[in-house]
């Protein structure tokens, strides 16, 4: 959400209760990019696209705080608050975003690949050999709101300095 925002082509305003994006099929026969994607929600369709050529979909739920980090990094690390941790989704999205099918970050890995193939067979393509390419090495925890930032960290971007909590006290609670 963070790079599709800061593109400035694309806006998540979370005072009008908007919470992410929506990756749709439009225009998915013309779609020619491998990407890494993680968005709010996408359909069956959506996300043969992005696998066909591929790419990476991962569907995430972001609560409140995290939306509004994430709508605006720059202006979130210049207000000088501890990256919060992701909250689980509620109890009636949680189903959705354990789902492999909907590519759910929650998801086991091992039931994602199967139903890649599965999606792959249904729409008649082959899925690309991926496995080594740095695209796809790392995975975000499910916890985490930025990419390679952990929760409790704060960022000074005028000192260009990550502030790591020390006390065994603050890890527990942004790890838990």
């Amino acid at each position: 959400m963070a790079a599709l925002c800061g593109t400035g082509v694309f806006f998540v305003n979370p005072a009008a209760n908007q919470f992410g994006f929506n990756l749709t099929s439009d225009g998915m026969d013309l779609f020619k990019a491998k990407v890494h994607i993680e968005v709010q929600w996408a359909n069956e369709q959506a996300i043969a696209a992005v696998e066909r050529n591929g790419g990476k979909i991962t569907t995430a739920y972001y609560d409140l705080h995290s939306v509004m980090a994430l709508s605006s990094p720059i202006k979130f690390f210049k207000s000088g608050v501890p990256i919060p941790r992701r909250l689980t989704p509620p109890g009636n999205l949680l189903h959705f975003y354990m789902n492999a099918r909907n590519r759910g970050y929650l998801a086991h890995p091992d039931q994602v690949q199967e139903d890649k193939q599965v999606l792959a067979q249904k729409y008649g393509y082959t899925l690309p050999e991926t496995q080594d390419e740095e695209l796809f090495k790392f995975n975000k925890d499910p916890r985490q709101i930025f990419y390679g930032l952990e929760p409790g960290w704060l960022i000074s971007l005028q000192d260009r300095t990550i502030f790591k909590p020390n006390k065994s006290d603050l890890n527990k609670v942004y790890s838990t």
